[in-house]
């Protein structure tokens, strides 16, 4: 490792006071067809590896493409989404380049036709502030297949033993949205990376054209970086940061460069142009390949399919297709709730805001359903190590909850335990309440009255203190009670019935 390699750091306010941090940020969109973009393969995430292949995903001699309409229609509306341009005809081209996860030697792509071109994203800083992310183009293309390489310490090529190769993603109809330069961010450059992808991601979900999931692959971020020289009209060299798998890395991979490649500068070293890999476990990165350029890839029309070419009628019905934009939807969100920013922004950074709406549309208030999922069900979802919204609980079945302890059927310590049952399986909540008939709260006076009295007497200073008037102390007795009862009692009518037998 040559010393300007080597992973010194430059303290990030001395980076700023010297260079101007230059981005372009590159996401790639797996979109949720049934079938892949060429072909009738399903495109199932998990399945067997290579068992989601044919002829034409696999490039074999003789096979012929078919464009995916619903892709195309995908793309489109994607493009809108982001105010961009339609392209009213445009043809595919082939990028000419050998990997052993793409079968072809040569990927289906867009190259100076385009789908979609010119338009903007406006996503909203950490401090309310808006802070407007131009869009070059979003082309359409086909993902590659998925080498595993085994043996070595690192998942890389690097070191392995040997590489096995899975071709079900091969195929899989992808978006790549490409900004155009963002500059004079300054400080805040990592924070606008971060806001961009998480603003994109949301756009991409309410659209419903992909599940934009990081984790899995279905929605992969490059993050450029270079710096200019402040005071320098000439840009820098920049890096490509690949497949970036989560919001906080966007942003952590962005610093790291920055701080990185200034201090090659400083050492009077120069930045290579290359492709580097984001180490989750440390917020670092490391070198990849030399980047190509776009002559490098030889693109020429692909001669096998029709140029696409929407008509004005088409674009203008899928424009009216466009759901409410979700920064569009919070805001109104918030204000008919009335609740804070810093607490719509606890429910977004959760992931549970989708969640809340649907269990209060189903019934229960925001409040309830609220404390539902950023509380108990949250804490559950960390405890089996998924995403909230890989819980096997529905809004409705939460609102089924909040309704059976509205109606004084549950306590909020017992519909605790009727949760984790329908977690496990058992069924609905009111199907659990009927097979566990101990869970309804007691409400028989008599049966309560007795257990009241059986905990003054096992406590009478706390009796003392209560016939003092210290209302607070009748807590200890109120527990006693649930405990007594086996969490069965209502502790608001528990304690009424504490003060009146010591009134």
């Amino acid at each position: 490792m040559t010393a300007v390699d080597a992973p010194a750091l430059l303290d990030y306010d001395d980076v700023l006071a010297k260079y101007e941090p230059v981005l372009g940020m590159e996401v790639h969109v797996e979109l949720g067809t049934n079938t892949k973009m060429f072909c009738p393969c399903p495109t199932e995430f998990g399945a067997e590896p290579n068992t989601q292949v044919c002829p034409v995903c696999l490039g074999l001699p003789g096979s012929l493409p078919v464009v995916n309409e619903a892709a195309v229609e995908s793309a489109i509306r994607i493009g809108l989404a982001l105010n961009c341009s339609i392209t009213p005809w445009g043809r595919f081209a082939r990028k000419n380049y050998f990997y052993p996860d793409q079968p072809k030697n040569y990927q289906i792509s867009q190259y100076d036709e385009p789908i979609a071109t010119d338009g903007y994203l406006d996503v909203v800083l950490d401090d309310g502030t808006t802070w407007r992310v131009e869009i070059e183009r979003a082309h359409m293309e086909e993902d590659t297949g998925k080498s595993l390489h085994v043996g070595g310490a690192t998942g890389r090529i690097h070191g392995a033993s040997h590489s096995l190769l899975d071709y079900n993603r091969a195929g899989v109809p992808l978006v790549e949205i490409v900004t155009k330069t963002i500059s004079g961010a300054g400080a805040r450059a990592p924070e606008v990376a971060r806001a961009y992808v998480t603003a994109l991601r949301d756009l991409l979900k309410s659209l419903k054209v992909s599940d934009v999931r990081m984790d899995q692959g279905s929605m992969r971020c490059d993050s450029n970086v270079s710096l200019m020289p402040i005071g320098a009209t000439e840009l820098g060299t920049r890096t490509e940061t690949k497949n970036v798998n989560s919001l906080k890395s966007v942003e952590v991979a962005v610093r790291y460069e920055m701080r990185r490649q200034a201090a090659v500068l400083e050492s009077g070293g120069a930045v290579i142009q290359e492709t580097r890999h984001f180490q989750e476990a440390d917020g670092t990165t490391s070198p990849g390949r030399r980047k190509e350029t776009a002559e490098d890839y030889r693109y020429f029309p692909e001669p096998d399919l029709e140029p696409v070419a929407p008509s004005a009628e088409w674009i203008e019905e899928l424009r009216g297709t466009l759901p409410e934009l979700p920064w569009v939807r919070r805001a109104r969100i918030q204000a008919d709730w009335g609740v804070s920013d810093e607490v719509m922004r606890d429910l977004v950074n959760a992931g549970a805001l989708d969640l809340v709406i649907a269990t209060a549309e189903a019934g229960a208030s925001p409040e309830a359903a609220r404390s539902w999922w950023v509380s108990y069900l949250a804490q559950q979802a960390n405890t089996r190590g998924v995403e909230l919204t890989a819980l096997p609980i529905t809004p409705a079945q939460v609102a089924e909850v909040v309704a059976l302890i509205d109606n004084g059927t549950l306590n909020n310590k017992v519909a605790r335990q009727v949760v984790d049952r329908v977690l496990d399986g058992e069924g609905d909540p009111k199907q659990v309440v009927a097979n566990h008939p101990e869970f309804v709260v007691e409400r028989d006076d008599t049966k309560l009255k007795a257990a009241v009295d059986e905990a003054l007497a096992a406590n009478p200073d706390i009796a003392d203190k209560i016939r003092g008037g210290k209302v607070a102390a009748a807590g200890k007795i109120v527990g006693d009670v649930m405990k007594a009862t086996r969490g069965q009692a209502d502790p608001a009518r528990v304690k009424e019935l504490v003060i009146e037998a010591c009134s």
